[in-house]
């Protein structure tokens, strides 16, 4: 039997397997490298938070700086028809001003209504660097809450057609029992969508109250940026084509669902929501009874982006009388550095029947303290026909509305009310009170 000697690690040399030999030093040396190296990045890392942090909060503080700037800027004060000064309106606007070339800025609007490119912040180009550098998260609730009575729904619908699709909400009140209830479509403003408009509107409310049927339309960024109907778009101010087309068709679509009143359906919106209500009187006027222009503006003010730019600052082309007259509701604050107010009396002229009117004017005080003009006229048989309200330094918000939600100025006289008070006196078709 073979005997070996006792194996000795001690005096083991790796050197003769080409290992090198152990070292304490600089092994306690390269683990101090690599803290250091470890420490290094973690210290980068927190020097980029800190810079975002600070960029953060420098965007932050500029936008608010900018729309404290905006709210405390004078504004020129209006006079209504008694020729009393109007109040101020120092609530934030809706609309940023369109770019003057593509894909340029949108810009808020100086005191005479214009923009002042280089006179301020790019808050557009601000906001959109800010979101790139922000981590990726997922996307924002659709809008505030928006309360259902019990027995009532508010669902979610698409539509699909020719033009193309679009989501869109529906509100049944808990009254609805298969009857044939009215249907009065709404169309929010830029940035705004269903919810948002839902609750600063609170058209649910009185649909609860007096039992019809609400329908709002999204527009998505995919067709505008802004959620901006596109109302200055030729190709979105025909019949059978572009959004007029995918409205009426959802309009269509809730009448069928829902077995509404086919004479009794009618479109309200805000803003470039306005503009698109004008526009679906001028191309569908067999579908919709009567319409509502809250600070919009006419079918055919603009026909393209600089032609919007134009016309939002009272510039915009003169828009031809509606071939059939639809009954039209129009309501626009004197104080509006958004869309000019001018544009509130293209769109009544529009909407007007060539002759046979007559006129009353009474002016009066909201709740809230607002002062106002209301003008009715009405045809030969006495049947209102279009009726326009000038809100004395009102701003671009929604009149009457609810803070819940957003570009709404609760001071007003109701407009959600005084518009379902025009529409129920009409029915398409008959050319007669309801």
């Amino acid at each position: 039997m073979f005997r070996f000697p006792k194996f000795d690690p001690s005096k083991l040399d790796p050197s003769a397997f080409g290992i090198p030999k152990f070292d304490p030093h600089a092994f306690e040396a390269a683990a101090a490298r690599k803290a250091a190296g470890a420490g290094g990045r973690a210290a980068r890392m927190q020097a980029a938070m800190a810079r975002f942090r600070r960029a953060q909060e420098a965007a932050v503080a500029q936008w608010t700086e900018a729309r404290r700037g905006m709210a405390d800027r004078p504004e020129s004060a209006g006079r209504d028809s008694a020729g009393q000064n109007s109040a101020k309106h120092d609530g934030p606007t809706l609309d940023m001003e369109a770019p003057r070339t593509a894909g340029g800025a949108w810009t808020a609007p100086d005191q005479t209504g214009g923009s002042k490119p280089g006179a301020g912040p790019d808050l557009s180009a601000m906001m959109r660097a800010l979101r790139e550098q922000m981590p990726k998260t997922a996307p924002a609730g659709r809008g505030p809450a928006v309360a259902v009575p019990p027995g009532a729904r508010f669902e979610e619908r698409v539509f699909t057609g020719g033009a193309g699709s679009r989501r869109y909400k529906v509100y049944i009140p808990s009254g609805y029992a298969g009857q044939a209830l009215p249907l009065v479509v709404m169309l929010h403003g830029c940035t705004q969508n269903p919810d948002d408009f839902a609750a600063g509107t609170q058209m649910n409310a009185l649909a609860e109250e007096q039992t019809f049927l609400v329908a709002y339309p999204e527009q998505p960024q995919s067709a505008n940026m802004q959620r901006c109907w596109n109302w200055y778009a030729a190709g979105d101010q025909v019949r059978d084509g572009g959004e007029p087309e995918l409205i009426a068709g959802i309009a269509r679509a809730v009448l069928a669902e829902f077995s509404a009143d086919p004479t009794r359906v009618y479109a309200a919106g805000l803003s470039a929501g306005g503009a698109a209500a004008a526009i679906l009187a001028a191309t569908y006027p067999d579908l919709f009874a009567a319409v509502g222009v809250h600070s919009g503006l006419a079918c055919g003010a603009a026909r393209d982006m600089p032609g919007a730019f134009a016309a939002m600052k009272g510039q915009g082309a003169a828009a031809g009388r509606n071939r059939r007259p639809v009954p039209t509701i129009v309501i626009h604050g004197d104080g509006d550095r958004t869309v000019h107010p001018v544009n509130g009396d293209q769109v009544a002229a529009q909407a007007a029947p060539a002759s046979g009117l007559t006129e009353t004017v009474t002016r009066d005080k909201s709740p809230g303290g607002m002062a106002y003009t209301r003008t009715v006229r009405n045809d030969a048989s006495g049947t209102p026909v279009l009726e326009q309200w000038v809100l004395h330094g009102a701003g671009h918000a929604w009149s009457g509305g609810s803070p819940q939600g957003s570009y709404t100025d609760p001071r007003g006289p109701d407009a959600s009310r005084a518009m379902l008070r025009f529409f129920l006196q009409h029915r398409a078709g008959t050319g007669t009170v309801a």
